[in-house]
């Protein structure tokens, strides 16, 4: 090798370096529109079947299903927003207050009251847990609620942006799939067109189906507390709901977060006749929730969705838990959708590849 060439490799390896750091820049700069741009993505893969029934069914023009359509998410969101906000409001404002003297005083109220309920067991709770609590410092909740009222702010120009783009990709269906073809090869084209057909069709799907999942939780989670009569129950049981999108770690959180809103919004009751019978029946009740969801719920969305076998969905949200934590998890089975389309258009002899892909 001459020192020409040897020149001529250094500087491509340079400038390949420099690309890549500049692209790796530009990512991490541009990155809330990227995350603007994929939740278009999911808006749009979600809206598609409501636009489908407005073209098809009532023969609606393709503008105005398409406005219609954001017009329905929109208001779902709202009425999410509706409920949610108000009571995150309202405690940050207490909060603000600086009455976190009286919460804390609450809480140890209410674990001393659990203390003499659990004292005939020869369970003794009061110490250890105050010891803990002497050594957490709670000023920083009202700081933690103002930057989360902060990014409620943020949220709207978010929202917007988020409007702005799915406008674009629900009327023109074609628009992403164009913009992908710009980087394949002509003989690649007609593969990556079939691909993202069923890429489509799969995901919306998905989609739709987890909105359905939140639904059927949500409801049934809003009637067992309105049944034991717990305040906020249409707040606590969205909010328990949208944990569940989370595979695993999130119904823990939710069950978590139940019972201890169940608890500290009886404090004024009598421990023993009303918040532990009260809590058990409401925890059991979401038990039956979380049954229903992982039984029937699951399973149906999984195999009807994105055609693939539940202990396969499994592993796979492991293994992306394992690797990236609980957005992995969230991630794990629309890109393993992708990556198994892919897979059966490119890789289609390979006998591992038939095997994975064969109800698809």
């Amino acid at each position: 090798m001459n020192a020409n060439n040897l020149t001529r490799g250094i500087i491509q390896a340079f400038l390949i370096i420099v690309g890549l750091t500049a692209l790796f820049n530009l990512i991490m700069m541009a990155q809330s529109l990227l995350g603007y741009v994929f939740l278009a993505i999911v808006v749009s893969l979600v809206g598609q079947p409501i636009k489908g029934f407005f073209t098809k069914r009532l023969k609606f023009k393709n503008t105005l299903a398409t406005v219609i359509t954001l017009l329905v998410l929109l208001l779902l969101i709202l009425g999410l927003g509706s409920l949610i906000v108000p009571v995150i409001t309202a405690q940050a404002q207490n909060l603000s207050l600086l009455q976190i003297d009286q919460w804390e005083a609450d809480l140890l109220r209410l674990v001393s009251d659990l203390d003499m309920y659990f004292e005939k067991y020869d369970i003794n709770l009061t110490e250890n847990i105050k010891e803990l609590l002497s050594k957490v410092d709670f000023s920083f909740l009202p700081n933690l609620l103002n930057g989360f009222l902060g990014f409620l702010g943020g949220f709207t120009i978010a929202l917007f942006s988020v409007l702005f783009i799915s406008f674009f990709l629900l009327k023109d269906s074609s628009l992403l799939l164009r913009s992908i073809l710009l980087v394949f090869p002509d003989d690649k084209k007609e593969r990556i067109e079939r691909s993202f057909t069923r890429v489509v069709t799969l995901l919306s799907r998905y989609f739709s189906g987890i909105l359905l999942q939140i639904t059927i939780l949500f409801l049934f989670y809003a009637g067992v507390l309105l049944i034991f009569g717990i305040p906020n129950a249409l707040t606590i049981a969205l909010i328990c709901a949208l944990f569940n999108i989370i595979p695993y770690i999130g119904p823990l959180a939710g069950a978590v977060l139940m019972i201890i809103l169940t608890m500290v919004s009886n404090l004024d009751a009598d421990i023993a006749s009303v918040i532990v019978p009260k809590t058990i029946y409401v925890l059991i009740g979401f038990i039956i929730g979380q049954l229903i969801d992982n039984f029937f719920s699951q399973p149906y969305i999984f195999s009807k969705s994105v055609k693939s076998h539940p202990l396969e969905i499994f592993l796979i949200i492991i293994l992306a838990g394992l690797l990236a934590g609980p957005l992995g998890m969230l991630l794990a089975v629309p890109l393993y959708t992708v990556l198994k389309v892919i897979l059966s258009e490119f890789f289609s002899e390979n006998r591992i590849v038939k095997e994975l892909t064969k109800n698809m």
